[in-house]
């Protein structure tokens, strides 16, 4: 009969634990994210769902921006999701690090005097151009794959590295169907 009394209580707690365990995974593992706005295409499209792995470049304590690990840094070419001063979460390209000397025209990238060009990432031309500046270490420029209609790096400046929430893997979702193109 003792057993009885306490059975609600125990479903109560062993849904909490269940539930903290899920917090915590998405939290600090994987999340997903449906993308707002055209900023990324063609590469990701309005409406896409993408999966993001947050433990890419370390780990964090849950629900804070306290690292309790990192293990390695965002590179040229990372899609990354990254929480933005206004409280946005924005997805975007990292076109440079810190130390590169970066300029944009015309929608193109130039690191160090040279023009790079990723045929994975078909840039669309204008947009405001952007330096030539030495990105200070620590910091990221990060720009939309839509280069002529992205709020981006250009017009709010350098992004702290600890911004960063996570590195975009794949498409999972596009245009209501399962899909996986990872990125």
């Amino acid at each position: 009969m003792g057993h009885r009394r306490h059975g609600p209580l125990r479903a109560i707690l062993q849904f909490a634990i269940v539930g903290g365990v899920a917090l915590a995974t998405r939290a600090s593992f994987a999340d997903q994210y449906t993308v707002p706005s055209g900023s990324m295409e063609p590469t990701i499209l309005v409406g896409d769902r993408i999966v993001v792995n947050k433990a890419a470049y370390g780990l964090r304590v849950p629900l804070t921006h306290t690292w309790l690990a990192r293990f390695d840094e965002p590179r040229r070419g990372d899609v990354v999701v990254l929480q933005a001063d206004t409280d946005d979460v924005l997805l975007k390209r990292v076109v440079a690090v810190g130390g590169d000397l970066v300029g944009v025209r015309d929608g193109h990238v130039w690191i160090d005097g040279a023009r790079i060009d990723d045929p994975a990432v078909p840039p669309a031309p204008g947009g405001p151009d952007f330096g030539p500046a030495v990105v200070p270490h620590g910091k990221l420029l990060v720009l939309g794959d839509n280069r002529g209609n992205s709020r981006d790096g250009r017009t709010f400046g350098w992004v702290d590295r600890d911004a960063v929430i996570g590195r975009a893997r794949a498409v999972i979702l596009r245009d209501g169907h399962p899909s996986y193109t990872p990125l």
